[in-house]
């Protein structure tokens, strides 16, 4: 009897050895461009933040356990280090109500320009599902999820277009389709993650790789203070002066939305 061999495209424990590589990168990308391409996507604003924040009611609901839980237990120093985390946590949810009005007015904005802008997030929890939650809050809105397999996050957020939830393997890969079409990038405070995908994109327009303009909005004014000190580059002279007009620094929702907006228009 005549055996029928396996073809090498369904043959997984190929595709997912060392070998093939190469051959998953090239899904990575060429499965998001027909889909995007597909779903008539080609202008985004992008937003980047931390998983980290959460819904207010959350983290209120989260502090208020936590309080009962330090004051039944005065000595437990866990507690008292858990009730801190978690007054951080109800301060960074600020950002999670701001960031999904954004994304609202800027989604119902989109819809209504010829260029058809759509915003996109990581995906993920946080001020990425913030992102993706104000894009559903419009009727007919739609959002992508560009998300990343990580052991403390499991698949994309439920209020990502279903259409338009993506599962990258490789960081570069998903960077590129963040970069690839987008026309605005929302900086929210965040990790290092965040830090990342803020600092390549400014090497990138830097250095001239990305050659279109991009206006770049850093959310958060006091966050953002506290932790950057760009100026101090510049001071030093290991950017320009010129280097410090690749973004702007915003603190409202209003603000963000009309920077946007007329920079799009």
């Amino acid at each position: 009897m005549i055996k029928q061999p396996e073809k090498a495209y369904k043959n997984l424990d190929f595709l997912n050895s060392t070998e093939a590589r190469h051959v998953r990168i090239l899904c990575e990308y060429e499965e998001p461009r027909q889909r995007l391409m597909n779903e008539g996507i080609e202008n985004t604003i992008v937003f980047f933040g931390s998983a980290r924040a959460k819904a207010p009611e959350e983290a209120e609901r989260l502090l208020a356990e936590a309080q009962a839980n330090a004051d039944a237990n005065p000595a437990d120093a866990a507690a008292a280090a858990q009730l801190l985390r978690l007054e951080r946590t109800v301060a960074l949810s600020r950002y999670y109500t701001e960031i999904r009005d954004l994304a609202g007015r800027v989604t119902a904005w989109g819809q209504d320009h010829e260029k058809g802008f759509v915003v996109a997030s990581g995906g993920g929890p946080g001020i990425m599902e913030a992102t993706n939650r104000g894009a559903s809050d419009v009727e007919g809105g739609r959002s992508i999820g560009l998300g990343i397999s990580l052991p403390f996050e499991q698949g994309v957020n439920p209020w990502v277009t279903e259409s338009l939830a993506f599962e990258f393997h490789y960081f570069f890969t998903r960077k590129y389709w963040f970069l690839y079409h987008c026309k605005a990038l929302v900086i929210c405070p965040g990790g290092f993650g965040t830090l990342d995908e803020f600092f390549e994109t400014l090497t990138l327009l830097q250095t001239g790789k990305i050659s279109k303009r991009l206006p770049i909005v850093l959310y958060g004014r006091a966050y953002w203070e506290d932790v950057l000190n760009l100026e101090a580059m510049a001071r030093w002279g290991t950017i320009s002066e010129k280097d410090l007009e690749l973004f702007v620094i915003v603190d409202t929702v209003d603000e963000a939305y009309d920077y946007i907006t007329k920079e799009l228009s």
